[in-house]
Parts: C-alpha cells; sequence; structure tokens
C-alpha cells in the first residue's frame, strides 16, 4: 500500500478517536434528571462491634448497587471525632446523599446541617439525631422494643420484683426511647428498677464487670434488662457463675444467634427481632429516591428536639422460646442446625 495512504487513514483514526473523547467529557446535559449509576451514597457507621451492623452494611450495599448507586462506607469505630472527619469527607466527595449511624444522637449536628447546606440529603439510619433538620429518619419503633422487654419480665414474675437495668450508651438515642417504653410498661406491676448502668460503646463485657463489681445488687435482682443480647449474653455469663442462669430472667434485642441458642437453651428469657433486611432494603431504596429528587413512601412525622422531620417506622418482634421458630428460622434470619446446637 502506498505510504501516503496510509499515513492519511491513521490520521482519520485519530481524529476519531480524539472525537469519541471529546464527546465523553461533556458530562450530563444540565437540567436531566441523574441516572441511576450516578448516584453517590455515602454510610457512616459507629462500629461494627455489635454483631448485627456488617449484615446491615452488606444487605445496604447489596440493594443500593443493584438500584445502580455506588456506596461509600465509613466506620468510626465508636470514635464521635473520627466520625466528625468522615462526614466531612463524605461531603467533600460530593455524596448526593449521606447515612448517619450516629455514635453520638447530639454530637453531630453541626456536620449533618454542613452536608444539607452542600445540597446532600441526610438520612438518620436506626438511631435518631436530634436538634437538627434532617431528611429522613428510618428505624424501628424503640419504644416498643422496651415494652416487649418489660412484658417478658413481667411476665415471668407475676408478684413484681427488683429489677437491673444494663444499657447501651446515654449518648444513644435509641437507648432512652427503650427506656421510655420499658418504664411506661412496668407502672403498675411492682416491677422495682433498683438500679442502672450505662455500657460505654455498647461493650459487652461491661455487662459482666458490672455485675461482678456489684456483687450485693447482682444477688438481689430477680430480673435483668440488658440494652442488647451482647450485654445479655455477658449477664448470663455471669449468673451461670453463680448458679442462677436460666432462673433469673434477662432480656435483650436484636436476635443475635447466640441469645437465640441461650433462648433455646433457656438461659436467655426473650430478645426483640428486627428485621434488618426490611430496614437496609428500605434505607438504600430510600437514599435512591431521594438523591433522584423523588419521594418516600410511607412516611409519617416525628419530633427529633427542636425539629419535626419524616419518619419510616419498622415494626419489631419479640422473640421467646415459644415463637423462636416461626419468627427467626422460618425467616431465614438463623439456621435451624446453628440454633438447636444440641440437635447436632
Amino acid at each position: 500500500m502506498n505510504k501516503k495512504i496510509v499515513m492519511t487513514l491513521l490520521l482519520c483514526l485519530s481524529l476519531l478517536c480524539a472525537c469519541g473523547g471529546t464527546t465523553e467529557e461533556k458530562g450530563e446535559p444540565e437540567n436531566e434528571e441523574k441516572s441511576d449509576e450516578s448516584v453517590q451514597i455515602g454510610i457512616a457507621f459507629d462500629s461494627f462491634l455489635i454483631e448485627r451492623w456488617e449484615r446491615d452494611r452488606d444487605i445496604f450495599v447489596s440493594r443500593a448497587r443493584d438500584l445502580g448507586a455506588t456506596v461509600n462506607v465509613q466506620n468510626a469505630n465508636g470514635d464521635v471525632e473520627k466520625q466528625k472527619s468522615q462526614m466531612k469527607y463524605l461531603i467533600e466527595k460530593q455524596m448526593d446523599v449521606i447515612v448517619l449511624i450516629a455514635v453520638d444522637s447530639s454530637a453531630l449536628k453541626k456536620e449533618v446541617q454542613e452536608a444539607r447546606n452542600a445540597g446532600i440529603k441526610v438520612i438518620a439510619y436506626d438511631r435518631l439525631v436530634t436538634d437538627t433538620p434532617l431528611d429522613l429518619y428510618i428505624s424501628f419503633d424503640n419504644e416498643a422494643v422496651g415494652r416487649y422487654m418489660a412484658d417478658a419480665i413481667i411476665d415471668k414474675l407475676p408478684s413484681g420484683g427488683k429489677v437491673i437495668k444494663i444499657n447501651g450508651p446515654s449518648k444513644d438515642n435509641n437507648v432512652l426511647l427503650v427506656n421510655k417504653g420499658f418504664d411506661e410498661e412496668i407502672r403498675g406491676h411492682r416491677i422495682d428498677v433498683f438500679d442502672t448502668y450505662y455500657a460505654s460503646e455498647w461493650k459487652g463485657e461491661e455487662a459482666f464487670n458490672y455485675l461482678s463489681d456489684n456483687p450485693d445488687k447482682a444477688d438481689k435482682a430477680d430480673a435483668v434488662m440488658c440494652g442488647n443480647d451482647s450485654l445479655a449474653g455477658q449477664a448470663v455469663k455471669y449468673y451461670s457463675e453463680k448458679r442462677r442462669a436460666g432462673k433469673i430472667p434477662i432480656v435483650g434485642q436484636d436476635a443475635d444467634l447466640d441469645a437465640c441458642q441461650r433462648i433455646v437453651e433457656g438461659t436467655q428469657t426473650m430478645t426483640v427481632y428486627k428485621s434488618i433486611e426490611q430496614l437496609a432494603k428500605k434505607a438504600a431504596e430510600s437514599a435512591v429516591s431521594l438523591a433522584k429528587g423523588n419521594s418516600v413512601a410511607g412516611i409519617s412525622q416525628l419530633q427529633n428536639g427542636s425539629y419535626e422531620i419524616p419518619y419510616v417506622s419498622i415494626a419489631p418482634v419479640m422473640v421467646t422460646k415459644d415463637n423462636i421458630d416461626s419468627v427467626i428460622i422460618d425467616s431465614g434470619f438463623h439456621l435451624r442446625e446453628d440454633v438447636y446446637l444440641k440437635e447436632r
């Protein structure tokens, strides 16, 4: 082939490639609705110390990706200053939506406001952020969780008795809501809450240490209300050493696998199942919807202190030995062979 012809063909090809590159760099036309692929979601976790949070993360990320969104996951490891820094990072990355599982319900108001000022939607996930406007709060009915805990103890102590509360951190607004539900439910049932302890960062071992350091109170208790199953597991450990496990009602929440094992063994009285799949999927769907300028279905309103905010509430379920098969196993939340270890 003539050398001149070859050179001419190569020049034409290079011009075509250059034109193609210029088209890609133009970006989105103004005022055109964003495609699903363009949605950027940041999700800022408190920590993965509690068993359930990794499950929340995996379901949320999977559903968001199914909808075409990209998810940037951050983990503060229980450090509020680190979470503030991560919020600023997500703002700088120009997320469309930030989903926040707050370390401290009252400490992130400034960061939430900065995100919203930057045009970023903010969803409080499972834990309310107080005294600041939010685009959405999605959680379980935490007062109902407290009522279920109270009902389980009332059932075991029909004549009344003394109860110890071992809560998660007081800076977690859900702790306050669970206690509100519990306290309202026990009124008139001769249930006396004679001591309350708050475990920092939901550290389960603090429940064991508290009971060990206060044996007079621990031995006097007729029941123990624990803020979650991790704390309940450590309470069961303490009373096992005292040969009282199975004799003293101990309640928790989250339906952790080891808690379900304790329920069928008889050492933990109840837990509360919260459909993490339902919550995480709804949160992912809501995040994508808000990012695209659409509304979210099933919204009510809730006061978070100074503001009325949009709220999506998901109902929890009490789990005892009587219904653990239908609620936990039939739903696929845990496998039968994992729950019923003695049947192996």
